[in-house]
């Protein structure tokens, strides 16, 4: 990344530009940002192509085709305009290394990562083959690797067609020791999708033993043994994988697998991120190097600000930053820069800038929370900095713990040092908050979290006592989830007579629960209690006695998912009908997954929302959409669009910007977000009254009721009960 020369515009259709990313014979790739803050890859083609009639009528062909590639693994157009005097393209910003950087940094992938890294570029290659597209230039500079998968770039566009590999050896048309023989020999007839197959056996011989299959050198000595000498595989094994590699590196094209068949080879790789075994492939030390790299981009240089308006050509299609899945960033992203005005902003007085921190696990076990967290910030930082009469601009600095509770001391003292540090999102989870959270109460910086439960609540005397504390709990203590529990077996699915199963392997947090629900019985009948002890595996016994007992309603009193999931096994094993609930800590993803098709009908008792079924939530949804994709907004996002938010409002009333102030001005006057209100009581506490949901198991997913109090039978249908 380079900063910009004095000859580079300062926006291309609407981007702004902010640094140099690449330059090459056909033109220059910059870094711009939208007028909604999303980062881009803007490629700008040189006039003296454009020029050609030809090379524009298929530039506008080849960008009408890239726009209907769906895969997650190839990097989107986003915008584009052919007709300019200097077409243009854009496409999402990966901040990831290059794989060429991986290998020259971190050496070879172990055989698993390669296989893993293969099956997911052969899906791309598919996709980009069925629209009919050929790629051309398949080689590991071109690969961008983010935590939920690489990413496929600088695909079918902008190639010249009169050029050839002998004079453009590292430019866009092609690179030696990457190309086909075919390439190599300048049979631009022969060029196809078989092509694009023995460049992508390359990069994977390339990625197995950290050698390019054909030497390097001279790039004529490097095309001469593409075409007469066979590759060298040396420290690949006998076997499955060096086969596949020689025969995608096949002579003759007509002996090469396609893409579709390499991709069924590989194995199957998951449609979304975030899916069980998604992250499989990743080598060990890779989500360090991913991290490292997003980080970079908080080192963007400022350009100068536009003062005059700049016109916009033609029309275009617009869209937000594509990051990742489930996963998301391209889910390594560690740092964010606050959405600026763009060009043809009016100039207006400056507004102070302040820094909120987000403090996650974006690399670690939680890192697909942390990167859902993450999201949600970004979307309402957008939000906050591109309103006209705001008080503050905001900026987002994040800081990664990867879940390891020395990585969470370091990072919060950094945020307690650093005074342009106003306030703070986060942790992730217990595991690195408890360490942390009496750091945050000592120095008096506002930490608001809506992702821990008692075990951080309870840490160092961190739990909120006053209505200036400065930490500031956004989801209702672990103990008002026996509401939804009451409300479904009382309101939903009526049981006169309900059965707990006391798991003693969670201890006061199953008797809190046993608790609320014999003082308050569903339909006001009777309650049986029905005691698994801790190192009990079996929950048969148990559930027999429940039933025994005439129990109409069911409840699991527990933390631990795994149990949750033997205790529904051992229910879905007789002939029991009526409802069942179990609370958040158990009714996770590793629930559903676990007890398999036993899942089917329990009712789970969460703070967390699917903003999909809220009408509040539909701004924000839609924001997610346009940014990230179609899809789920994982768990976690709006909860952090809604945490920002309630900071960005606190801010703006703020007289004078003082973390004391804004520690006590968080709690006085309800917020209202996207996934409920946010009231307080007089001792700093959020008030029990919203933010407990319903969601109900179904087939290998949780669908979302809505709040609590709106569910009713006619909800509860489809869970096949």
């Amino acid at each position: 990344m380079r900063a910009l020369t004095g000859a580079d515009p300062g926006e291309i259709g609407g981007y702004r530009l902010l640094a140099r990313l690449g330059a090459g014979g056909m033109g220059v790739v910059y870094l711009a940002r939208s007028t909604g803050g999303a980062l881009v890859a803007v490629k700008a083609i040189r006039a003296e192509y454009a020029a050609d009639p030809a090379f524009r009528t298929r530039f506008r062909r080849e960008v009408d085709s890239a726009r209907r590639l769906a895969n997650r693994f190839v990097v989107p157009v986003v915008a584009a305009d052919p007709e300019a005097r200097e077409p243009w393209l854009a496409t999402a910003f990966v901040p990831g290394p290059s794989l060429a950087e991986a290998l020259a940094e971190r050496g070879p992938f172990p055989p698993h990562a390669a296989r893993g890294l293969g099956a997911r570029l052969a899906a791309a290659l598919t996709e980009v083959h069925a629209v009919g597209l050929v790629h051309r230039d398949v080689k590991p500079g071109n690969v961008l690797l983010a935590l939920d998968g690489p990413r496929l770039i600088d695909f079918g566009i902008a190639r010249s067609l009169g050029a050839t590999a002998l004079t453009a050896t590292d430019a866009v048309v092609g690179t030696a020791g990457y190309l086909a023989p075919e390439q190599a020999l300048a049979r631009s007839g022969e060029v196809g999708p078989p092509s694009d197959v023995f460049a992508l056996g390359c990069v994977l011989a390339h990625a197995t033993t950290g050698r390019r299959p054909f030497g390097t050198g001279p790039a004529l000595a490097v095309l001469a043994r593409t075409v007469q000498d066979p590759p060298d595989l040396a420290g690949v094994a006998a076997g499955p994988w060096r086969d596949l590699l020689a025969r995608c590196l096949a002579k003759d094209p007509a002996h090469r697998p396609t893409a579709a068949a390499l991709a069924v080879e590989l194995g199957p790789v998951p449609d979304r991120a975030g899916a069980p075994g998604d992250d499989a492939w990743l080598p060990p030390d890779l989500p360090a190097l991913i991290a490292e790299r997003s980080a970079r981009v908080l080192d963007l240089p400022e350009p100068p600000p536009t003062t005059a308006p700049v016109p916009v050509p033609g029309p275009r299609r617009r869209r937000f930053l594509w990051l990742g899945g489930a996963g998301a960033l391209a889910a390594g992203t560690t740092a964010y820069l606050a959405a600026r005005p763009g060009p043809g902003t009016p100039r207006r007085p400056a507004v102070p800038e302040v820094t909120i921190g987000l403090h996650g696990d974006t690399s670690g076990p939680g890192r697909a929370r942390g990167l859902a967290q993450e999201r949600g910030a970004r979307l309402a930082v957008a939000a906050h900095n591109a309103r006209p009469d705001r008080a503050h601009t905001l900026r987002l600095l994040s800081r990664d713990d990867g879940g390891e509770p020395r990585r969470a001391r370091e990072a919060a003292r950094r945020f307690v040092e650093d005074p342009r540090v106003y306030a703070v999102l986060g942790p992730t989870g217990d595991a690195t908050a408890v360490p942390v959270l009496p750091g945050y109460v000592k120095a008096g910086l506002p930490l608001l979290t809506a992702w821990v439960t008692d075990a951080a609540r309870s840490a160092a005397d961190a739990a909120p006592g006053t209505p200036d504390h400065p930490v500031v709990l956004l989801s209702p203590p672990p103990d008002n989830l026996a509401a939804p529990v009451l409300h479904w077996l009382t309101a939903v699915r009526p049981a006169r007579r309900t059965a707990l199963i006391d798991d003693r392997e969670a201890g006061d947090r199953s008797y809190s629960l046993v608790r609320a629900v014999r003082q308050f019985p569903p339909t006001g009948g009777t309650v049986s209690v029905h005691t698994v002890a801790a190192r009990d595996d079996d929950f048969g016994p148990a559930v027999a006695a429940a039933l025994a007992a005439g129990a109409q309603g069911l409840v699991y009193c527990g933390t631990s998912p795994q149990r949750a999931a033997r205790c529904a096994r051992a229910l879905a094993a007789t002939r029991f009908d009526g409802g069942r609930a179990l609370t958040q800590p158990a009714g996770t993803a590793a629930f559903l997954t676990a007890a398999g098709p036993a899942a089917r009908g329990w009712a789970i008792a969460s703070t967390l929302v699917d903003p999909r079924g809220l009408d509040r939530a539909a701004d924000f949804v839609a924001a997610h959409r346009e940014r990230y994709g179609a899809g789920p907004v994982p768990p976690g996002a709006a909860e952090s669009y809604d945490a920002l938010g309630l900071v960005a409002r606190t801010l703006d009333g703020l007289p004078v910007l003082d973390r004391v102030a804004l520690a006590r001005a968080l709690r006085t006057r309800p917020y209202r977000g996207v996934t409920r209100t946010f009231r307080f009581a007089e001792n700093g506490e959020l008030a029990p009254d919203d933010g407990l949901f319903l969601w109900v198991a179904e087939e290998g997913r949780a669908r979302f009721l809505g709040p609590f109090r709106e569910v009713d039978a006619t909800h509860a249908r489809g869970d096949g009960r």
